[in-house]
């Protein structure tokens, strides 16, 4: 498709869309808190007095599968609110005609699955953006969640977390629960009236229904701008929020090498400390003091055949905790900071070395800190930092001579944010990040602009940002630019989005961030449809469309073109399915051959289907297809997953996924032959196989074992390479030195005792063994040959470890000392 002919298109959406009738605003609910004399007891039972001098919030409607439509009496929802000098107080009763209607299950601390919740949702700076959320099961256990938008709406960062108390009680005619949520839990603006926004919400998984307070429109864009307001009519202040979470740790190491049986056996004791200070009733410092993070689950490592860098998923607490203001503009890959030492293969490259004895995959992270906050003006300021220390490999020459090779140099990360809400859920956003290194390696620094402006009735929205990036060293400075522009409507059934955006060839945020390339000038259209209402076979219906087309920035010429409709809803038997195709033209693809060289990747032709059975069930499974043929060299491919669960009882539940990915005649890359690329057919065929298991004692103890094995294999089939042609074209008759063939085995083991024996404070035991290897290039094996390799075979890497947290908050020290 031509860039003209695409236009066209888009500017006829925009026409068509303009037409459509905008969605009329959400009706804001009002409610007044009381406040309660003396402190409530928090044990799930509501026939206490206090409860009684409170109406009920009552009157929920359903977010889905019915939106707007009001609760039935049989299954209503009654909350009631009251406070005092030190917290806010929930509590609640969840209707339902019979015990058997609720659904529970012990799943451990932030997670939900199958079970009914209620929740309640603040805005304490009124701002119609930023809000956090408490829940509580009908088994007692928490969830807890920030609320901010980010690039793709609004976000969920489920990894936030705060010390509150929970009760709950299932009785007859539904369950009842309590909640005490300190102030020191929230940060406030000291006023002689509080304005809040609030809303609340009840889940009954099985009938997989939602309801809210103040309604929640799926036509309206955003969710915390659909709140209800609160108001505390009494002057209330914020607490002394300090504090501290000493740590301690112990580490027994077993690394067995097959290869001459030997063990290499290390421990270690580890000790450092969280500390959280509210420098003032809006501002918040996050302080990690020689931080251990060796019990975060395994990565889920794979055979990377692509020319990029593998993108893995943050676990480390401290870098996804409270971290909604360094993500704006996607600037900020936290992995970096501790990662890959930037020298880490040199140590291997090293003139005269003969073998490396040692070389850390990981550079020592000495500390890092974490300041943000909102002032009265609804100002985010925030300033992160951290220090990374030195790496060094042992290498020994040709004559047996040991020396130290420098991998990493000492390192300063730096994130410096300011963002503005505005009204009608706009902001303005200003963010610098900086790397600081020592010696003569480089720095790296980026600046972004960023706007997201809706309009008044929140129906329309222009966003965007600009970046600039400086690398200085060696005397040298190397800028680049890059920019987003994004218009779309987000209000009523209809949607769409127009985009572009741009980095020039000198652009790069990859010190800091994550991005696979620049040098790249893009523009796409994204179509929607909902139906939001019921009908004869589905609760909900979402068509989309979307289209881009993509041209490098310099040299000006075409890169890619993709056309890809969707559909997806819910069913009334509440499952889940979606069906979806796509269109790639033919490609050039700059960065196959690992040169810049031109790989004219053919076009394809794909799609596939999915579904997911009602989770409330005692079993559900996922099921996903998905297909692609490509139009030369005969190349196709096939992707399956399969997920089951199955819940023994409340307290157990078992999990298996399947997933396998097979391709034949793919072209790509091979090896080279002097400075040429070489190019094969390939055939792929990838396993990842995971069982995990759960058994939760209690709400506040469990285990958890988590056993993964991915196993990849690449093959050329008869050995038929193919050169690269000027024209972008495979040509026969190359050769390659060497086996080209791949065979990739990753297992990993986790298993995780966990026990919240007072607030906030744990005990872990966690086992973890891990074992990486490519099998000699033997791709002979079948899978059950190369997983008894793998098990048998390789060398294993085990880890016990022992970590004992301790939550220690100052205003209960202070009160119980009367300090």
């Amino acid at each position: 498709m031509k860039p003209r002919f695409l236009k066209l298109v888009i500017l006829l959406f925009v026409i068509f869309c303009h037409q459509i009738a905008a969605a009329q605003k959400t009706a804001c609910r009002q409610m007044t808190a009381k406040r309660v004399s003396s402190p409530l007891k928090i044990d799930g039972d509501i026939n206490e007095a206090a409860w009684k001098t409170t109406a009920a919030i009552s009157d929920f409607v359903l977010l889905r599968p019915n939106p707007g439509k009001p609760e039935d009496k049989d299954s209503r929802t009654e909350m009631h609110v009251l406070y005092d000098d030190d917290a806010i107080y929930v509590a609640g009763f969840c209707h339902e005609k019979s015990k058997d209607s609720i659904s529970k299950e012990l799943v451990g601390r932030d997670a939900i699955g199958s079970n009914d919740f209620a929740a309640i949702f603040i805005d304490t700076y009124h701002d119609r953006i930023n809000a956090v959320g408490f829940f509580v099961t009908p088994l007692n256990e928490q969830y807890d969640a920030r609320y901010a938008p980010n690039q793709n709406g609004n976000n969920e960062d489920a990894s936030w977390n705060a010390v509150y108390q929970t009760a709950a009680k299932i009785v007859d005619g539904g369950w009842t629960f309590e909640m005490k949520i300190p102030y020191s839990c929230l940060r406030f603006n000291k006023k002689d009236v509080q304005l809040w926004g609030i809303n609340f919400m009840r889940k009954r998984s099985k009938v997989q229904a939602q309801y809210t307070w103040n309604e929640v429109k799926p036509t309206v864009d955003g969710f915390v701008n659909q709140f209800g307001d609160l108001t505390i009519p009494d002057k209330i202040l914020p607490p002394m929020r300090l504090s501290f979470t000493p740590y301690f740790s112990t580490y027994l190491n077993n690394a067995y090498d097959k290869t001459s049986a030997t063990r290499n056996g290390t421990s270690s004791v580890n000790g450092g400390m969280d500390i959280k200070y509210g420098i003032n009733e809006s501002f918040t410092l996050d302080a990690t003091l020689i931080p251990d993070f060796g019990q975060v689950q395994s990565d889920n490592k794979i055979l990377n055949t692509s020319p990029f860098e593998v993108k893995y998923d943050e676990k480390r607490p401290f870098f996804i905790e409270g971290t909604e203001l360094f993500n704006k503009g996607g600037l900020f890959y936290s992995r970096r900071i501790g990662g890959q030492p930037i020298h880490y293969y040199d140590a291997y490259n090293q003139t005269g070395n003969k073998e490396t004895l040692s070389n850390p995959s990981e550079a020592k992270l000495l500390n890092a800190i974490k300041l943000s906050g909102r002032n009265k003006k609804n100002l985010g300021i925030g300033i992160f930092n951290a220090v990374v220390n030195e790496s060094y490999a042992t290498i020994t020459d040709s004559t047996g001579k040991t020396r130290e090779v420098q991998t990493n140099p000492l390192t300063n990360y730096n994130i410096f944010v300011l963002d503005q809400s505005m009204k009608h859920n706009s902001s303005v956003t200003f963010i610098n990040t900086n790397v600081m290194r020592s010696g003569k390696d480089y720095d790296a620094n980026v600046s972004a602009a960023i706007f997201n402006i809706n309009n008044k009735k929140n129906t329309y929205n222009v966003s965007g940002q600009y970046a600039k990036s400086f690398l200085t060293g060696n005397h040298q400075t190397v800028s680049g630019n890059a920019a987003l522009f994004n218009f779309g409507k987000t209000g009523g059934r209809f949607n769409y989005l127009v985009w572009n955006d741009f980095q020039d060839d000198k652009y790069n945020q990859n010190d800091l961030g994550y991005a696979t390339n620049n040098n790249y000038y893009d523009k796409g259209v994204w179509i929607g449809y909902k139906f939001v209402k019921p009908s004869t076979w589905f609760n909900n219906l979402y068509i989309n469309f979307n289209s881009y087309y993509s041209h490098r920035f310099k040299p000006f010429l075409y890169q890619s073109f993709n056309i890809n409709p969707n559909i997806n809803g819910q069913l009334k038997n509440l499952w889940y399915a979606g069906t979806n195709f796509s269109y790639n033209a033919q490609q050039n693809d700059f960065y196959e051959s690992r040169k810049g060289l031109i790989f004219k990747r053919p076009g394809s032709l794909g799609g596939g289907a999915w579904v997911n059975s009602n989770q409330a069930k005692k079993y559900y499974f996922d099921l996903e297809w998905y297909g692609r043929k490509y139009k030369r060299y005969g190349g196709k491919g096939t992707d399956w997953f399969f997920s089951q669960t199955y819940r023994l009882n409340d307290h157990i539940s078992f999990t298996l996924s399947n997933s396998l990915s097979m391709a034949n005649n793919v072209a790509g890359f091979a090896g080279f032959t002097g400075s040429n690329s070489v190019f094969g057919l390939r055939k792929l065929r990838s396993v990842e196989n995971i069982f995990s298991t759960k058994y939760n004692f209690n709400n506040k103890m469990g285990i958890t074992a988590r056993i993964r094995h991915y196993w990849s294999k690449v093959e050329y089939p008869g050995a038929q390479f193919y050169n690269l042609g000027a024209d972008g074209y495979l040509q026969p008759n190359a050769t390659l030195a060497g086996n080209a063939d791949q065979n990739y085995d990753a297992f990993t083991l986790d298993m995780v005792y966990s026990w919240e024996f007072a607030p906030g404070s744990f005990v872990n035991i966690v086992w973890k063994n891990s074992a990486y290897d490519n099998l000699n290039n033997n791709t002979n094996m079948d899978y059950f040959k190369n997983l008894d390799a793998t098990v048998t075979g390789l060398n294993h890497d085990n880890n016990l470890s022992l970590k004992v947290l301790y939550y220690l908050d100052y205003n209960k020290i202070r009160k119980k000392h009367k300090v």
